[in-house]
């Protein structure tokens, strides 16, 4: 039936790294002390290759023992059932971490990452910006009064929503000392690091690898 499996691209620029979101599975991974391997799909020819695993040609996707699931927020509820490190197994802690993590999908990544992109093509004051000023000071108020999301714990609803925010222009987007200490709280964990880590280690060992087929 196969093995834990974390799909991404073989290779990505340099600017994306760090930030590809199948690092989403592998921190989920860490902090579960799941055993995961990593395969890829190649970048070039990305928008139709691997329609049959993500009807999107996107990644990450993941399979799991038979199990096929893609879109990163998708793979990881299906982790955090896995392991009661990512999602508390009561009624109450589990309900509070599922609204938590469609939260950081629905309501603020929705308007993050359209309003980050708008700004990397140049348009620094695009018509999203109020609305993404309104939701974040909304999370500010929430990350003021409590350390945790859910459970008051780390969950997986934590590692969604940290990293959601810790894209560099949206953390420096305003004046939010609780939600900066919060994404420095959650990023600061040994498996958020680890993960990391492995992520631009295999972009980099790609790279080695383009060039020694390049110079061949």
């Amino acid at each position: 039936m196969g093995e834990l499996t974390i799909w991404t691209y073989d290779w990505v620029p340099e600017g994306p790294r760090g930030f590809v979101r199948d690092l989403r599975l592998r921190w989920a991974c860490e902090e579960a002390g799941l055993s995961y391997a990593v395969r890829t799909v190649p970048f070039d020819g990305r928008a139709t290759n691997h329609l049959a695993d993500q009807p999107f040609g996107q990644i990450p996707f993941l399979k799991d023992h038979g199990v096929a699931i893609f879109e990163s927020g998708a793979g990881l509820l299906h982790l955090a059932r896995k392991s009661d490190k990512l999602m508390p197994r009561d009624p109450v802690g589990e309900a509070a971490t599922l609204q938590w993590t469609i939260a950081a999908l629905n309501s603020i990544e929705m308007v993050t990452v359209p309003w980050w992109f708008l700004k990397l093509c140049g348009d620094a004051n695009n018509g999203l910006t109020g609305w993404m000023s309104q939701r974040l000071d909304h999370l500010e108020r929430v990350l003021s009064e409590q350390e945790w999301l859910a459970a008051k714990r780390f969950t997986v609803a934590d590692l969604l929503m940290a990293d959601v925010l810790r894209v560099s222009d949206i953390r420096s987007f305003g004046n939010r000392p609780a939600t900066e200490a919060y994404v420095a709280r959650v990023t600061s964990r040994p498996a958020f690091k680890q993960a990391q880590a492995a992520q631009i280690g295999h972009f980099a060992a790609a790279d080695r690898k383009r060039e020694e087929e390049g110079s061949s």
